[in-house]
């Protein structure tokens, strides 16, 4: 099959996913396409990324300065969503009053930029990361909001992933890349290396996942629907074993398997959940606690005790003479003279802790660590109370829940622009919609049926009453 033949089957396989996933009775506004683009650009490649492949070598001076290009695409769409938001601003004001500790840690973040040897580039990252929660504001400020999460996904999944499958098969040079240190190939499809193309199957596959099982227990399904997220979700498990991404495959079972198991029947699931929570929680530190234990888990996944030079990097970087309390800086850990130290010693030239937790502690010291512990206990709170209110809902935060936090031991995804980042805060957010007595969560429409809101003009605001 040629590239022409190939980009043609490929175009009518996502035409056709599409088709058979419409909605036609469901409506969400054409501003959800804003968080779509940034959700896209941040799973896959940057722009320039897709117009010279020497941006995807690694470069100490191109990671502080970044691309022109790049910032004026991000900045446009920055600028674009908050202008939704302003027409929003009452319901995203309850939101956000509702999100306390989420403002908390970026005005903490926003203060660490004074203290951090590159203010000037720890100041634009951090715009970038305010970028994040303006996209997640403008789904969950949707009148449909339900509705714009799960089209979200699906926009996402069913035109990244089969691309993915496509560059990887079909356009080598652009979805494939070879290790300089050992000449190994490794897939990377619309992404930058595997890691992130693990990270891309991680979440869709998480969101798809969920979408088969509300599908399944909805009795009046659609058989067409069920067909389109199981394709993808097909392609999402092949990738993840054909790309031999074992920390994103195994975070995907963890979280699949939370979803399915709070979705049975049966009475106090809430219960449930706290079981399996602490019953995981408990097994992980007995984990790392025993380290005979740790080995036999980490070959038996066939990794190495070091998680292929992981544990090496942290105790390299734990040596390191920083402030223990304020940090680096924001996102400014991995820049200039302690980048050029580090890849001296490590031939792979790590960018990234490949722990999320130590991150926050090297970018933001022991403070940050702990108003991440704060998002993470309130962002439970949250889950939990949601999942009560409403099921449907609540399986969706809690499997996104369980997979960030999973998904951070052995990878760095709590910063900016990181996918899992920015639905792991879409997860915990408390949305007002959930808690408000005038507001009625969006369902799936029956195949023949018509909305009530299809022939009334609703202008009362969902957040009227909620703070």
């Amino acid at each position: 099959m040629n590239h022409q033949i190939a980009f043609a089957f490929f175009a009518l396989l996502i035409l056709a996913l599409f088709a058979l996933q419409r909605e036609r009775k469901v409506r969400t506004s054409k501003a959800l396409w804003i968080p779509t683009i940034w959700v896209m650009i941040c799973a896959s490649r940057w722009v320039t990324e897709w117009f010279h492949a020497s941006a995807l070598v690694p470069d100490p001076a191109k990671l502080a300065s970044g691309s022109p290009l790049d910032r004026s695409i991000m900045a446009g769409l920055l600028a674009v969503g908050l202008l939704v938001l302003l027409c929003r601003w009452r319901r995203v004001t309850a939101t956000l009053m509702m999100n306390w500790p989420i403002l908390l840690f970026f005005s903490y973040c926003f203060m660490s930029v004074f203290w951090s040897d590159y203010p000037g580039v720890a100041f634009k990252r951090w715009i970038k990361a305010i970028g994040d929660l303006v996209m997640i504001l403008v789904v969950l400020s949707d009148r449909e909001w339900l509705t714009a999460i799960k089209r979200l996904f699906v926009r996402v999944g069913f035109i990244l992933i089969p691309l993915s499958i496509m560059l990887m098969e079909f356009f080598p040079n652009i979805g494939r890349v070879y290790s300089p240190e050992d000449g190994r190939m490794a897939y990377t499809g619309v992404t930058q290396n595997k890691n992130s193309l693990g990270m891309l199957c991680l979440i869709v596959g998480v969101a798809t996942a969920w979408r088969l099982v509300m599908l399944y227990r909805n009795s009046h399904h659609r058989s067409r629907q069920f067909i389109a997220h199981g394709i993808i979700l097909a392609l999402v498990v092949s990738i993840l074993i054909i790309a031999n991404s074992m920390t994103s495959l195994l975070c995907f079972l963890l979280a699949s398997g939370f979803i399915f198991a709070v979705n049975l029947p049966g009475k106090k699931k809430i219960l449930r959940i706290h079981f399996m929570a602490g019953a995981i929680a408990g097994g992980a530190l007995l984990v790392f606690l025993l380290p005979d234990a740790f080995a036999m888990i980490t070959h038996a996944v066939g990794r190495n005790a070091t998680l292929t030079g992981r544990t090496e990097l942290w105790s390299a970087l734990l040596k390191m003479k920083m402030n223990p309390w304020l940090g680096t800086g924001f996102a400014s850990f991995w820049l200039g003279d302690r980048l050029n130290y580090i890849w001296t010693f490590f031939v792979w030239h790590p960018n990234e802790a490949h722990n999320g937790y130590l991150g926050m502690y090297l970018d933001l010291g022991w403070v940050g660590v702990a108003l991440l512990g704060v998002i993470l206990l309130t962002g439970y709170r949250n889950v939990a109370a949601a999942f009560r209110r409403h099921p449907e809902v609540g399986s969706l935060m809690l499997g996104f829940y369980v997979t960030a936090i999973f998904y951070n031991f052995s990878e760095q995804a709590f910063r900016q622009n990181d996918p899992i980042w920015i639905f792991f805060l879409m997860a915990i957010m408390n949305i007002p919609a959930l808690y408000s007595k005038r507001h009625v969560i969006p369902r799936e429409p029956l195949e023949d049926e018509v909305s009530q809101e299809e022939l009334e003009d609703s202008t009362v605001p969902i957040h009227q009453g909620v703070v």
